[in-house]
């Protein structure tokens, strides 16, 4: 889920707004309601459809109403959609008021100039900005500025295994890479994998070459925000996360086809895997599908022997304010109500997310054991993804390289170090000239 460069854009966005005049949005935006005003929020898709998030939200924003006299229409948008809207949006100038952001999406979003800075007088607004869980407020921005965004929800990656599976196999969960790989090998057997990949997915690929390589140290950019993608410590890292379908042979070659993370998860709950890889908003697909949480536990992605022990990138989502609102004080106090301790209880629990203020108790689940596990890993184990401008072409280029090196495993061909250099060299050089 990843929004197209918009470094190119900021010029355009600038003159867009400046030639039009605008500074409201859409049609709706300024409109009275009973003497309040009326917002336009575009919310992304974080339920098992756009009705059900719609029914989630709904009655949240009814009580914002009932608050404050100001309505809010609400426009749900499918992650495939989010990002051209957003990106028209931009260079429009003809915008919702609110809306929400994937959280990697921040830097580059930043760098058009047409989001709201959070500065002080604006975290007053909305409750102060030491609420926010400090990983999930990291998230916000380039580091040094003022963010352009907020925390709303947030996610983790953990490595989901079967239960029964480990007992009646003697095992124990793996506490590093190789206990993982000897546990997937020996649970590997007949028409059972030990593992199971969305390895058709870019944003998967980048996501897991991204820890892989901060397991081993390595940064995708230096400090000068210049892509280095062909150091060692990358190579390595994407190899390793290659050979559990090359070499180890613990995941299905089909998994290349899956191109979103449902089909790993549904072969996981259908016992076709006996571990799967997945942020804890899992959890509701797996019940679908008729496996109750008793029945798999949860520990965190673990890194090589020696390897730093960094276990997913800090994944969730977060609200921006377009500058261009002709109702910033409203959109201020709908940013403060959706981060508020109770509208998070209640939407925490809908859309499984994991607590994103501080002191708060996770309600995504009732297993403890669970919620605990990923709090620590969230807290603990995490690292942002780049924040810097080229965050999303950085997603694009080196996902799709590994969707087309996982496809080259299935079809029987072998993915050597040299040929992942150069396909990511390819991707740098890509990057590199989209400026």
């Amino acid at each position: 889920m990843k929004i197209r460069t918009f470094a190119a854009a900021a010029a355009i966005a600038a003159l867009a707004i400046t030639a039009t005049g605008c500074s409201g949005g859409t049609s709706n935006s300024g409109a009275t309601n009973g003497g309040g005003k009326t917002l336009t929020y575009w919310a992304s898709n974080q339920g098992t459809s756009l009705d059900n998030d719609k029914q989630v939200l709904t009655p949240e924003l009814q009580k914002f109403q009932d608050q404050t006299g100001i309505k809010v229409n609400l426009e749900v948008i499918g992650w495939n959609d989010l990002q051209t809207r957003i990106q028209t949006a931009v260079t429009s100038g003809q915008s919702p008021d609110v809306l929400n952001i994937g959280n990697t999406w921040a830097a580059s979003l930043q760098s058009t100039g047409a989001f709201m800075p959070f500065d002080s007088a604006a975290f007053d607004a909305i409750g102060g900005k030491a609420k926010f869980v400090k990983t999930a407020m990291d998230t916000g921005g380039v580091p040094g500025q003022d963010p352009t965004s907020v925390p709303l929800y947030g996610l983790a990656y953990g490595l989901y295994y079967n239960k029964a599976m480990f007992k009646d196999a003697g095992l124990t969960p793996p506490t590093t890479w190789e206990e993982m790989v000897a546990d997937a090998k020996k649970l590997t057997a007949g028409s059972v994998h030990g593992m199971t990949l969305a390895a058709g997915s870019y944003t998967e690929n980048s996501h897991f070459a991204f820890i892989n390589a901060a397991q081993n140290g390595a940064e995708f950019f230096g400090p000068d925000g210049k892509p280095t993608f062909t150091s060692d410590g990358i190579v390595n890292g994407i190899a390793r996360y290659l050979d559990l379908m090359q070499a180890d042979k613990v995941v299905n070659p089909s998994n290349a086809q899956y191109d979103n993370g449902t089909q790993a998860i549904n072969d996981f709950a259908n016992g076709k895997a006996a571990m799967v890889l997945s942020q804890n908003n899992a959890n509701s697909s797996i019940a679908s599908q008729g496996m109750k949480d008793d029945a798999y536990g949860v520990v965190a992605f673990p890194a090589p022997a020696g390897g730093q022990q960094i276990a997913t990138m800090v994944a969730g989502i977060n609200m921006s304010i377009f500058k261009n609102t002709k109702n910033k004080d409203a959109a201020l106090q709908f940013v403060k109500f959706m981060t508020s301790e109770a509208t998070q209880a209640s939407l925490d629990k809908s859309f499984a997310a994991l607590p994103v203020l501080q002191g708060v108790t996770p309600s995504f689940t009732t297993n403890a054991e669970q919620a605990k596990t990923f709090e620590d890993i969230y807290s603990n184990k995490s690292k942002p993804l780049p924040l810097v401008a080229a965050e999303d072409q950085f997603e694009s280029t080196v996902g799709k390289a590994m969707n087309q090196m996982f496809a080259k495993v299935a079809s029987g061909g072998t993915v050597s170090k040299a040929d992942i250099k150069a396909a990511l060299t390819t991707a740098q050089q890509a990057v590199e000239a989209a400026g």
